[in-house]
């Protein structure tokens, strides 16, 4: 089983750790809605990306609230 040959100082410690902070995310805006978001990856406010609708929200709402509707009527006649 391999050891360290020698103890590392804490100077030489520190100076291999100054590498490994944390760099700052770079966000940029939406074009269409203008909120801030990842670079190259689509708006989850809007679901926009490269200049068109990829997740269409506003058709995965109206069907989520069509089934809702369809479950209150079906506990109403029960």
């Amino acid at each position: 089983m391999a050891l360290p040959g020698k103890r590392r100082t804490k100077s030489s410690k520190r100076r291999r750790a100054a590498h490994f902070a944390l760099s700052k995310t770079n966000l940029s805006t939406c074009p269409k809605c203008k909120k801030p978001i990842l670079p190259h990856r689509l708006c989850q406010f809007c679901g926009y990306y490269k200049g068109r609708d990829v997740l269409f929200l506003d058709i995965k709402a109206a069907r989520k609230k069509k089934k809702e509707k369809k479950k209150e009527q079906k506990m109403k006649s029960k």
